[in-house]
């Protein structure tokens, strides 16, 4: 056993099971079976032109290496993103904590009620600080919820502007570049014209529908925008604000101001810099928008005993459902940073934030008055932690970074200087010494912060926030730390079994991988520092982005889009932009079959395109004579195809190079969904099948973790021509020669997290990907193998053989009174994860096992599922007491002292005997998900809130 070997301990099946496997799905080499599975016609002809696989013990090292490359300097540069501290208790008991970064997006609402009450909490922070009436569970960034902000107000136009076509927003010029960027990239595919000037000479025509604030400005000063607020809407024009969230500790929430969306990042609660993400933005917004606000919405309902119990509220509203009419592509958020930010505002409680925030403004007042005894003066009439001050920019930068100091450079006289929580006493004599050589004067010290503001009373913040018990009791490690293991012991995730979900690729995120997130050097950058100051994440990301070229067969890679949602829209938006440049501007049609992910029409719809749905036949793959008469018929408009391959249906489509012939032939480009990669890396890729730009999903393919639905990473891997128009930043410039502008706001997305997919690349080799790709085709095989006769796989290859994935029929079973929704609760019982549910067809399952899963695991999960055909079988249609309906059972149920069901206790919790070794209790019965919708409530409140009377 070559123990160093990385691929050792990601692929889970061992050599001696090969043979055992193999025999059960009746091939005679794993070799066969891919032959039998994946079309030879589109099949990789050499191995993946990669460096030799690193042993984990030697990518630590190289890692280290290479991150002291990178240069941690004191970072005052602002704009969105500042350093914080994050509480060790938080970071080893849920950043660290695979308990936490592995579960799944708390769809099965009885198995993830931990997560979801921790994601209350964050809301109910946003909610209170904010000073609106609801909150989602968190979105990508700032500048993305930003964007969201802008489509929300268009879309809830009144009636008379709609009818007038009223489509200008206006942005303030205090906005930060990046948002900005993003707001461009996002207006003007949807019709919504931006017009961006000084709010204070704003005039409010009735050709505006919406605005955007800054709160405080992009450098620092604070304003009073009541009156601007009052103007606008005596006008019909919503006002969005983006706010920083811990200035909203001492400012007046923009709610209070009279705001319609509040958005912002909660960055600076606990969340490190990582070079510009991962972190959780907020949105927030008023009760009547719910129906039209992107993202998750945690809410409170009952389960079947009356009890309080969480889930995921107004799914109607997703882009999985509504599809083309979507506003929002929203797929991935933040939930693992929207837990840590909650958190901290757990940790610290309303006295500590008041605390924190009180000694980043008394940093920057202290310092500000100082400064001005140097005689450098500051500029800003009020503000809350960044101050302006005017000197001669290049000799203090100079200086500066020779005391390895950052500031932001607004021009050559102009300077910047943002506080955080981490500045001391020590660090603003630094700064004063800095400005005082620039100068030639002697230096002045300070020994303490001062106790006056700089904000007018106008703007103080006089409401309470943050009353609920939760924020008022976990105040020491102690008590925090059992307060997030018992939300944690609510929680399935892998580090408890298999998570079977097909399309979603829950693989094992391993520890080695894990491990650099946590180096000071890598999570403590700028994204906005100056490049050399990161010469280890130049390397870094370049080196992945090469990768990511050679294991798709493209040409060039950009790593900007933060997730797989925003991989879809970046690769359309550079699909346009290319057919912009050759003078096509009426190329806006999209074909997209009726098998796709719902985030494939609602992202084209967010592009502008004209979507046209091509049918699928019957055993699952793509009408080729429809898509050709659809191709034909649109040849003149046609913009692109969206496909996934393999099939949603987990079947590599034999025709798939027709497909894409076809296509080009009509003028059209092919945009590949990437979400189906685990079953292409080494094999075969989207170059060979004729693609010209797909999306990965790095939180799937590429084993960053799921973090209980983010973070994600989607990049847009592109063909040589499309090379041109990759996302630039409007502060450090990435992209093509002819750049489209920003996807999200940090340069290169959620940089932090690619060293996850850098490491996994680097240590699997190309030998150990593409073993990862075959063992993860045999492991799905397996399982159809095991469950044939117990139940039907819906589609298969033209030789049998299922892809990566499989979907296995149900809808016969409500002859026998069972849903496929019985089925998936009962799985909790069994101590797992329900595989996908009714996606991509109702009333089925879809199971995808990874390739990390071993033999043990996939009998366990196969016995599971023959164990619940035949408690089917015993069901009958007028029987609504039976072991299925009633599942999940719960711990109470199995304790109390009054048994009325009609089989045992044992065969309730304990129906096959593995579960005892490890018996996992949800913690809750099943949820109403009818009480949540029509009684929301989104925030902590008392339980009596809850409860019917």
């Amino acid at each position: 056993m070559k123990t160093d070997a990385f691929a050792l301990r990601h692929i889970g099946p061992r050599e001696n099971d090969l043979q055992h496997m193999l025999h059960t799905i009746g091939a005679e080499s794993i070799e066969q079976l891919i032959y039998e599975t994946l079309p030879d016609d589109i099949r990789l002809k050499a191995p993946l032109n990669l460096e030799p696989a690193l042993t984990e013990y030697e990518f630590l090292n190289h890692i280290q290496q290479l991150g002291n490359k990178n240069k941690v300097f004191k970072s005052y540069i602002g704009l969105g993103y500042h350093p914080a501290i994050v509480p060790a208790a938080i970071q080893r008991n849920v950043f660290e904590n695979p308990g936490w970064y592995t579960a799944y997006t708390p769809y099965q609402a009885e198995i993830a009620q931990g997560r979801l009450e921790a994601l209350l909490n964050y809301q109910t922070t946003v909610i209170e600080l904010s000073g609106m009436e609801i909150a989602n569970a968190s979105l990508l960034d700032e500048g993305t919820a930003a964007a969201e902000a802008m489509a929300l107000l268009f879309d809830v136009r009144t009636r008379d502007q709609k009818k007038n076509n009223v489509n200008k927003f206006f942005v303030s010029e205090e906005i930060l570049p990046q948002t900005l960027s993003v707001l461009e990239t996002r207006s003007t595919p949807i019709g919504v014209e931006l017009v961006i000037g000084n709010h204070e000479e704003f005039a409010f025509g009735d050709d505006f529908f919406g605005a955007i604030l800054q709160y405080p400005g992009k450098f620092g000063q604070v304003y009073d925008y009541a009156g601007f607020i009052s103007k606008a809407k005596s006008n019909d024009i919503k006002v969005a604000v983006a706010a920083d969230i811990l200035s909203l500790v001492r400012l007046t929430s923009p709610g209070e101001l009279g705001a319609d969306v509040v958005v912002g990042t909660t960055q600076r609660f606990g969340i490190p810099m990582g070079y510009g993400g991962p972190h959780a933005a907020f949105f927030a917004t008023k009760e009547e928008y719910k129906r039209s606000m992107p993202g998750r919405i945690i809410g409170v309902t009952v389960d079947t005993n009356g009890n309080r119990a969480l889930r995921m509220a107004l799914q109607t509203r997703e882009q999985h459902i509504k599809r083309e009419k979507a506003t929002s592509n929203i797929c991935t958020a933040q939930v693992l940073l929207a837990v840590m930010a909650g958190m901290y505002a757990v940790y610290h409680g309303p006295k500590g934030l008041e605390y924190i925030a009180d000694k980043v403004h008394a940093s920057a007042v202290t310092t500000s008055e100082a400064l001005n005894k140097l005689g450098v003066y500051q500029t800003n009439t009020a503000f809350f932690d960044t101050i302006v001050v005017k000197a001669d920019a290049k000799k203090v930068k100079a200086i500066a970074e020779q005391n390895e100091v950052n500031f932001y450079y607004i021009d050559n006289e102009t300077i910047s200087i943002s506080f955080n929580e981490t500045t001391s006493i020590s660090d603003i004599n630094t700064i004063l010494s800095i400005f005082a050589e620039a100068v030639g004067k002697e230096t002045v010290k300070v020994s303490e912060l001062t106790n006056q503001t700089n904000y007018p009373d106008a703007v103080a913040r006089t409401s309470t926030f943050l009353t609920h018990d939760v924020f008022n009791k976990h105040h020491s490690e102690t008590a925090l730390m059992r307060y997030i293991k018992m939300l944690e012991r609510k929680d399935l995730a892998l580090n408890h079994s298999m998570i079977s979900l097909g399309s979603c690729t829950m693989k094992l995120n391993a520890a080695a991988e894990m491990l650099p997130l946590s180096m000071p050097n890598w999570n403590s950058i700028h994204p906005f520092a100056p490049v050399e100051q990161a010469q280890g994440y130049q390397l870094m990301l370049k080196k992945l982005e090469e990768q990511l070229n050679v294991v798709t067969g493209f040409a060039g890679t950009t790593l900007q889009p933060n997730s797989g949602a925003q991989g879809e829209y970046a690769g359309l938006m550079v699909i346009r932009a290319y057919h912009h440049s050759r003078g096509d501007f009426h190329r806006n049609v999209c074909l997209i079959p009726a098998s796709a992910h719902g985030t494939n029409p609602a992202s084209a719809a967010l592009a502008g395109m004209q979507i046209i749905v091509t049918k699928t036949m019957e055993n699952g793959n793509i009408d080729v004579e429809d898509l050709r008469a659809k191709a034909i018929e649109h040849k003149d408009n046609l913009s692109c195809l969206m496909v996934t391959y393999p099939s949603t249906h987990g079947v590599y489509e034999a025709s798939i190079i027709e497909i894409t012939n076809l296509i080009h032939e009509n003028g059209g480009q092919v945009y590949m969904d990437g979400a189906n990669m685990n079953a292409q890396v080494g094999l075969t890729n989207p170059a060979t099948i004729g693609a010209d730009v797909c999306h990965l999903n790095l939180h799937k393919t590429f084993a960053i973790p799921h973090g209980g639905g983010g973070p994600g990473v989607g990049p847009i891997c592109v063909a040589a021509h499309l090379v041109p128009f990759l996302p630039t930043n409007p502060i450090i410039p990435t992209g093509g020669e002819n750049a489209i502008s920003a996807i999200s706001a940090a340069p290169w997305g959620s940089a932090l997290v690619c060293l996850i997919s850098y490491g996994y690349i680097t240590m699997l080799g190309a030998e150990g990907l593409t073993d990862a790709t075959r063992y993860a085709i045999l492991n799905a095989n397996y399982i159809k193998a095991r469950l044939t006769g117990h139940y039907d796989t819906l589609y298969s290859g033209e030789m049998g053989r299922a892809a990566h994935e499989m979907i296995i029929e149900c809808r016969p079973f409500k002859e026998k009174g069972i849903e496929v929704t019985d089925i998936a609760k009962r799985l909790m019982d069994y101590g797992f994860h329900a595989p996908t549910v009714s996606f991509p067809v109702a009333g089925t399952l879809m199971i995808e096992p990874t390739e990390s899963e071993n033999l043990e695991e996939l009998d366990r999960f196969c016995d599971a599922m023959i164990s619940i055909r035949k408690e089917i079988e015993a069901s009958t249609s007028n029987d609504k007491n039976n072991v299925l309906k009633n599942a999940p059972h719960t711990l109470a149920m199995l304790t109390t002292d009054n048994w009325d069901f009609p089989y045992t206790r044992e065969a309730a919790a304990f129906p096959l005997e593995y579960i005892s070794d490890n018996k996992f209790w949800p913690s809750v019965r099943r949820v109403d998900d009818a009480y949540g919708d029509r009684n929301l409530i989104c925030s902590c409140a008392p339980i009596e809130a809850y409860m019917e009377n």
